[in-house]
């Protein structure tokens, strides 16, 4: 359970929750720790609070915070689709309980180039249990999205601790090495459609999709699957103004239910004034 969750890629936000963790594709704040390329589409900085329960079980809870900052100032009036010195993600994530935690802080960076993105993430992980002291280790990651067709059909991949990071000496224990591939396709203004494998080295491959139907501006509904883990996701998304609220359900035939949220704010930057 420990490598599904902050020693592995894992869930970022409720959105992607929803879409039965089909998110290599995905280019919004929670980008930071789905596919760090997804962070050079920002144009403003944006910050984002999230939590979850596995199967109710409380030692089973997950909590993060994220953070995007795109570098250098936007000219007043500016109407830039991407920010021109790339994009900084922070991350600080927490799992477990008393006897058993993980905990991750991880920093990412994103540069949109035309139709391309590339990003890179490093991540300092830490696992602890009680009465056995704690081990840590650092963990490095690179990923990249590409408009296939523009606006329409999307290509993302991300490699996660390419540099297959120990724990401990002991039985070789190495934190997962993952690596995730996807499409996204924009078939109407209001639906998209997502497809993703994901392969840890040492486990069967997971194929995931998802489904986002854009009710109106203000309202998303979702669905997804996940074959390796077993589960059926749903979930929706409100927006207010700058603030949004991404909430997920997931369910599992032998566990139960999954609980996920998330609530990000983006903010208005300084601008410079035009010359």
């Amino acid at each position: 359970m420990g490598a599904a969750q902050g020693n592995g890629p894992g869930v970022r936000g409720g959105r992607a929750a929803a879409l039965g963790n089909a998110s290599v594709t995905l280019a919004d704040v929670w980008a930071v720790g789905n596919n760090a390329a997804g962070l050079g589409v920002l144009t403003r900085p944006e910050a984002a609070v999230y939590a979850d329960n596995r199967f109710l079980i409380p030692e089973f809870g997950n909590a993060a915070l994220a953070a995007a900052l795109p570098l250098g100032k936007q000219p007043a009036g500016s109407t830039a689709t991407a920010a021109p010195h790339g994009v900084v993600g922070v991350e600080l994530q927490r799992f477990g309980g008393k006897l058993y935690n993980e905990q991750r802080a991880g920093v990412g960076y994103g540069y949109r180039l035309g139709l391309f993105s590339v990003g890179a993430r490093a991540d300092v992980l830490q696992v602890r249990i009680e009465g056995l002291g704690s081990r840590r280790a650092v963990a490095l990651s690179l990923g990249g999205q590409a408009e296939v067709i523009p606006q329409k059909l999307t290509f993302g991949a991300y490699l996660y601790n390419l540099n297959q990071a120990r724990l401990a000496e002991y039985q070789a224990e190495r934190v997962p090495t993952v690596l995730k591939a996807g499409l996204s396709y924009r078939a109407t203004p209001k639906v998209l459609l997502l497809v993703e494998t994901e392969k840890d080295v040492e486990q069967a491959a997971d194929f995931k999709a998802g489904l986002e139907y854009q009710v109106v501006e203000a309202l998303a509904l979702r669905a997804g699957v996940a074959t390796l883990t077993e589960q059926m996701t749903g979930g929706l998304g409100l927006r207010f103004g700058r603030a949004r609220l991404d909430y997920a359900a997931a369910w599992h035939n032998a566990l139960g239910l999954s609980q996920h949220i998330s609530v990000s704010l983006r903010l208005e930057p300084k601008t410079e004034a035009a010359p």
